[in-house]
């Protein structure tokens, strides 16, 4: 099984015909990924390949019954994207987006809370369920089909190098989602949690986190009560100085809180098998999820 995405999500690209927008649509239909629609003002009544192209999410999904988006419009528009694709009746909308304005983006979560859809992201690198469906711009041949261990993270690069390293000890992987470093963002680490826990081919977890925040520390505490599936984790930022911020808006650690030391040992806590050097992580997850 998988979370969020699978091979029947029906997938349309805002944005699709931008270059980055064009790229990467391309590529998600090279991995299988079913692209049904792109959505640019103005430009209804073309085609991207044979993608055909309309003048809103609206009109797409009553034409192609889309009820997956993936965002790339620039950031100073991207917050009204994401709202018109909640308007439509998109059930899960990938923000891939970067530089996205935090107050447009509190005013998205504002909007959205009581909408009957999923916002992963901004700044994220979207989500996979390898062999099945790929919406984002990850390196898809790296992920292995079939299970059984599910990855979390809050880095896109990150994500790919663990991926990489469980694919190289022959272990799959259910789905792997990029929820982004921004402060503000969609689904968070509970969110798939839970889901990773509710799905049967789901046998273990990985968490990538970083400094800033308390967003690692609410996951543990989670995994404590929610979680019987093993977690292994990880913390970005260990040499990070105080008060700057390092890569993403949300990576930065501020008045004593939501340093790697913090995350790590509340994780430890919680009966998380934490890995302290990234290039070990596939040794650490081989021996943890050996059985």
């Amino acid at each position: 099984m998988s979370i969020f995405v699978d091979k029947n999500t029906r997938l349309l690209v805002q944005g699709i015909t931008g270059k980055e927008g064009r790229f990467h649509t391309r590529q998600c239909i090279g991995y299988g990924t079913q692209v049904v629609a792109g959505v640019t003002p103005g430009k209804a009544g073309r085609k991207m390949d044979d993608v055909p192209v309309f003048n809103t999410v609206t009109d797409a999904v009553a034409v192609t019954r889309a009820d997956c988006s993936m965002i790339f419009v620039p950031p100073p528009f991207a917050a009204d994207a994401i709202m018109e694709a909640a308007d439509a009746g998109v059930k899960l909308i990938v923000a891939i987006t970067e530089g996205i304005p935090v107050m447009d983006m509190m005013k998205v979560k504002n909007y959205i809370k009581d909408k009957p859809c999923r916002l992963i992201g901004p700044n994220c690198p979207g989500v996979i369920t390898p062999g099945q469906c790929k919406i984002g711009i990850m390196p898809g041949p790296i992920h292995q089909p079939g299970g059984p261990i599910g990855v979390v993270s809050r880095s896109g690069t990150l994500t790919y190098e663990v991926v990489h390293q469980l694919t190289c000890q022959g272990i799959g992987q259910t789905t792997c989602i990029g929820i982004g470093g921004d402060p503000v963002n969609g689904t968070d680490f509970i969110d798939c949690l839970g889901e990773f826990e509710k799905d049967d081919e789901t046998k273990g977890i990985v968490m990538v986190g970083e400094i800033g925040g308390d967003a690692e520390e609410k996951a543990a505490e989670f995994i404590t009560s929610h979680v019987t599936k093993p977690v292994v984790g990880f913390i970005a930022g260990l040499t990070a100085p105080p008060g700057r911020r390092m890569g993403h808006a949300g990576a930065i650690v501020s008045g004593g809180s939501g340093t790697a030391q913090g995350k790590i040992g509340a994780m430890k806590e919680c009966g998380i098998h934490v890995c302290e050097n990234l290039g070990t992580l596939g040794d650490l997850c081989a021996e943890v999820f050996k059985d």
